[in-house]
């Protein structure tokens, strides 16, 4: 887990020192607190206060983006290698910089943490009403159109509707982002039935990337590139892979049998920058065969 502040930075949280202002740990060390947010809410506002941090006065909504990104990637990495005490620690990192964000627009009078938590709350109820009003929603399909079909209607309440591909967000990273624009055109049946169509088209697109490496210009290439990894990621959709999971999936793989490939040339005496493309695929070949991770 990374810190938010920079190494010469105070510290922050339970571990800062700050008795000789009055202000206690609520809780011996190891001693699990009553109220473990609220204890959080009160320490940001120390913090943020006239005594506070300097560090922390001076962040802003531009300055926190990069540490709220940075955290939701540690918390998907904690997930992905299956580590639940890191799970919990990068949670805290993560639920930190939305106190901090929600202090921010305390500060300017515009909504603070309690704002927060009410207007999530209050979408919660609104978008189950199988649980929490009338409507019968038996399948998690079901439920997933009556929470799609009523952010439409919440978006439609100034009389424009909008488009139904309206709502995601520009920020996402391209495949997740390639990904939500399908689900939302195959809501409206804009979507091929099963992944068999869905392989011709990548066929199609893969046979246009040929003749734009031919004979195409950069932009040509750009364009047909992007069509057939769009195309691959609608594939994903209809077998239900993540594609992004599935590129890291192969990410790792690479770097495994990489390092067996250069762990195997220091054992032969080799540079790795003095062996050649031919010796480095034979290596390569048998790296895949030692694999014993099961990924081809």
């Amino acid at each position: 887990m990374r810190s938010n502040e920079p190494e010469n930075a105070p510290p922050q949280g339970e571990n800062a020192s700050n008795s000789k202002h009055g202000f206690e740990a609520e809780t011996c060390q190891g001693e699990r607190p009553q109220d473990g947010f609220a204890r959080l809410v009160a320490i940001m506002d120390r913090l943020r206060g006239p005594d506070g941090c300097p560090w922390d006065h001076k962040q802003t909504y531009e300055s926190l983006r990069r540490y709220l990104l940075e955290e939701c990637y540690e918390v998907v990495d904690a997930i992905d290698r299956g580590n639940l005490d890191d799970l919990r620690e990068e949670l805290g990192d993560l639920l930190l910089q939305i106190v901090f964000l929600s202090r921010l627009g305390q500060e300017q009078g515009r909504f603070d943490v309690q704002d927060v938590a009410h207007g999530i709350s209050e979408k919660l109820v609104r978008r189950h009403p199988h649980v929490f009003g009338s409507t019968v929603a038996e399948t998690a399909d079901e439920v997933a159109r009556n929470w799609d079909q009523i952010k439409r209607e919440e978006r439609g309440k100034d009389g424009d509707p909008g488009s139904r591909l309206d709502g995601i967000p520009a920020a996402l990273p391209s495949m997740a982002r390639a990904r939500a624009l399908g689900d939302r055109a195959a809501q409206v049946g804009f979507d091929w039935g099963d992944p068999a169509p869905v392989l011709e088209k990548i066929a199609e697109e893969l046979d246009e990337l040929r003749e734009a490496v031919k004979s195409g210009t950069k932009e040509e290439l750009r364009d047909e590139f992007g069509d057939l990894l769009f195309s691959m990621i609608m594939l994903g959709r209809k077998a239900e892979i993540d594609p992004e999971a599935a590129l890291e999936r192969t990410n790792r793989k690479f770097r495994r049998r990489f390092n067996w490939i250069e762990r195997e040339l220091e054992r032969q005496g080799i540079p790795i920058d003095e062996a050649d493309l031919d010796t480095m695929e034979q290596l390569w070949q048998r790296a895949k065969q030692s694999d014993g991770s099961g990924e081809s």
